[in-house]
Parts: C-alpha cells; sequence; structure tokens
C-alpha cells in the first residue's frame, strides 16, 4: 500500500512548458549578472574586518547609547577616524578603527575607546575586541576567493565525470551566474562581506548544485527510457516530474532560513538574506538557466551520447 503525501505543492502530472520560456530566462539572468558585476566594481562590496582590516569593539553601556557623548568622548581623547554604530540593542555599540601600524599602537587605541566610554558613560563593558592587520586581511580575502574558484571546478570535475560534458559545463555556468547575482546581491544591500558571507555562498553554491544534480538525474533517466522523444519535450518532462521534490525542498531550506533572517541579530542576519536570496536564485536557475543550456548544447549530440550507454545497459 502506498501512501500520497498530504501536501502537494503543484498537482501531480503538471505539464508546464517550461523551455518556451528559455529565452526570457537567459536574458533576464545575463542582466541580473552584468548589474551585479557592476555592483561589484562601483560601489563595489561592504568588506568586513576579516577583508578590510582594522580594530572591531562591541561595547555594553549601562543605559541606552548616547551617541552624541560617545562621540565626543572618543574625540577628547584623539581617537581619529571612528566608526560608531548601533548593533542590536539600543545599549549595544559598535566601534570600528583603521589598521594601526603595529600592536603596541592597537592596545593603546583600544585603551583610548575604553577611557571614552568610561567618560561617556561609567559602567560600559567592553564584550569583545577583534583586530586584523592589513597582511592577514589580504591573505584572508585571496582565500576566500580561491575557496569559492575551488569550489566551482571541483563541481565541474564532479558533474563532468558523473554526467556527460553538456550537463558539466551547463551547471557550472549556471553556478557562475548564480555567484554572480549573490554578490550583487551582497554589493546592493551593503551587508558585510567576511569570511561568514563566503560560507553563505558556499552554502549556496552548495545546495544549488544538489538541486540542479536531481533535475539532470531525471533528465539522464528520460534520454535512456524515451529514446526518440525530442530533447525539449523530453526536459519540460523531467522538470515537471521533479517539480515537487524542487519547490519542497527550496520551501524547507527557506522556511528554516527565514527566521533567523528575521530574529537572528545583526550577527546572523546578513547571513540568512543572503541564503534566502541564494534559495530563490538556485532553485528558479535549474530550471530557466541550467535546462536551457543544456538545450542549446545538447540539442544535436545527447542522443548520440548516450546510445553507446543504452546499448550498454540493455
Amino acid at each position: 500500500m502506498f501512501f500520497r503525501p498530504l501536501l502537494r505543492i503543484v498537482p501531480d502530472h503538471t505539464k508546464i512548458n517550461f523551455m518556451n520560456g528559455r529565452h526570457a530566462g537567459l536574458i533576464v539572468s545575463a542582466v541580473l549578472s552584468i548589474a551585479s558585476i557592476i555592483l561589484f566594481i562601483t560601489p563595489g562590496l561592504h568588506y568586513g574586518i576579516d577583508f578590510s582590516g582594522g580594530i572591531i569593539m562591541e561595547v555594553r553601556t549601562p543605559a541606552p547609547a548616547d551617541f552624541t557623548k560617545i562621540r565626543a568622548g572618543l574625540d577628547a581623547q584623539g581617537v581619529k577616524e571612528p566608526g560608531v554604530q548601533r548593533f542590536g540593542e539600543d545599549t549595544s555599540v559598535l566601534i570600528r578603527l583603521p589598521v594601526q601600524p603595529t600592536e603596541a599602537a592597537t592596545q593603546i587605541i583600544v585603551g583610548k575607546v575604553r577611557a571614552a566610554f568610561e567618560q561617556a558613560q561609567p559602567g560600559s563593558k567592553v564584550m569583545r575586541t577583534d583586530a586584523v592587520g592589513a597582511s592577514v586581511s589580504d591573505e584572508l580575502k585571496t582565500n576566500g576567493f580561491l575557496a569559492l574558484a575551488v569550489s566551482l571546478a571541483m563541481i565541474l570535475v564532479y558533474i563532468w565525470f558523473r554526467f556527460e560534458w553538456q550537463f558539466a559545463v551547463g551547471a557550472v555556468v549556471t553556478l557562475i551566474l548564480d555567484v554572480t547575482k549573490a554578490i550583487g546581491f551582497l554589493a546592493l544591500t551593503r551587508f558585510e562581506f567576511d569570511l561568514v558571507m563566503v560560507g553563505a555562498i558556499l552554502t549556496i553554491i552548495g545546495y544549488s548544485t544538489n538541486d540542479k544534480v536531481v533535475v539532470y538525474d531525471r533528465m539522464r533517466e528520460n534520454l535512456r527510457k524515451y529514446k526518440t522523444m525530442p530533447l525539449r519535450e523530453l526536459i519540460d518532462l523531467s522538470i515537471n516530474e521533479t517539480l515537487n521534490r524542487t519547490l519542497g525542498t527550496s520551501m524547507t531550506v527557506f522556511l528554516a532560513a527565514l527566521p533567523l533572517a528575521l530574529f537572528g541579530g545583526a550577527t546572523l542576519s546578513g547571513f540568512a538574506w543572503v541564503m534566502l536570496f541564494g534559495i530563490v536564485v538556485g532553485t528558479s536557475s535549474s530550471i530557466f538557466i541550467a535546462a536551457p543550456i543544456l538545450l542549446f548544447l545538447g540539442e544535436n549530440r545527447l542522443r548520440r551520447d548516450m546510445a553507446p550507454v543504452a546499448a550498454k545497459a540493455g
């Protein structure tokens, strides 16, 4: 006896002609990716301390922070170019300071900030102090972007060995477009780009790859099952057959990340919003980007490439 799920996001046996919108999907994706590249160039990413270097101090005040007194106290102590902002609660203050030339200079300016807060609002407590030098931040930035490049290269190799080369090219091109959109989203929203955001983008790459592998697996099965069906119809059939699973997985992850975006505070909300954006982009790109690329690359090749495989299976 088989049990049907209580909730179906879309009806069974849908016959949506997704490939009718392949040109529009590719054009919209290209426009958004080009806009993201422009945003990456100007105004650029808002690099966090991991990549820009400097000092970050989180201070908790006994009463709601009085920013006028705090800035006056910092000025009186000779603290130059401080960035002062509220951090979550109205008693939490985040101080950003430029990179200092030596560790001794860092200790001196941290002491001045402590003194400024004690003068402005006695009883304030320094909750954390993070300092990253210029050379360390450059190394972290290089390693962060290198991690993104290596992950894309490894996915290319994995899909190339698991599927035919047309699938691999379609998946990696789509993932690159997904990553550019995520970076454009970061540049537009001005969330800090730090190691946490690199982790968010790597998570998006992993999620998007998994979604594409599910759809690609069904396409490969149907290539063997329907040996005379035109590739365009077969791709539409495969997407429709996996649509409930694709949307169900996306909604589950989306709903799990949404509370974190809304209530995770300043530390985690940026990570969660990037994740939510990546889920939407990754799901839609599997249908409207990866599949059309596969159609264009494989329309005259995949049937011939699959013939030896079908013969061995038979």
